[in-house]
């Protein structure tokens, strides 16, 4: 067998060097990296997914409400339920979620009662229902814009 030549050794170091460049990496901060976050882990958890749900994100402008979140792993699936609240138009979630959740592979079940909204994927459904916000949740957001305060439930389909 022969030693590889100084050009293939050469090039072969390039693309090693080169290897998250060309993976579409170069420039993307690692979460560790950001200052804002990196002190508190289960902050930057939170302020990207809903509590309990960890691949459901949070839309821009939604807060955890003070109602603690519940989550029961069962044999049969999760069940989890958390309240987000923010002020903003209850039609913007919609939007945003019909949007956002057919990319992490959730599909639109058809339109609930009361303006809510049903996703679906692999086993699961994951409702968003529209609750009169608490006193709490009003204090905890802008007072001059309306306070829409959403209930994510994911239960085993």
């Amino acid at each position: 067998m022969t030693a590889p030549s100084a050009t293939a050794r050469a090039t072969l170091a390039a693309l090693l060097l080169a290897g998250p460049a060309l993976a579409g990496l170069a420039g993307v901060p690692l979460p560790a990296t950001s200052s804002a976050w990196a002190a508190d882990p289960a902050r930057a958890d939170s302020a990207r997914y809903v509590e309990g749900m960890g691949d459901v994100p949070v839309m821009p402008g939604l807060a955890p409400a003070e109602e603690a979140p519940l989550v029961f792993d069962k044999p049969a699936g999760r069940i989890a339920q958390s309240v987000m609240a923010g002020a903003m138009d209850r039609n913007a979630v919609l939007s945003f979620y019909n949007q956002t959740m057919p990319q992490l592979g959730w599909s639109r079940a058809p339109q609930r009662a009361g303006g809510s909204a049903s996703f679906l994927r692999e086993g699961e459904e994951l409702r968003l229902e529209f609750v009169e916000p608490a006193a709490a949740a009003v204090r905890a957001t802008s007072a001059r814009a309306a306070t829409t305060v959403v209930r994510f439930s994911l239960i085993p389909r």
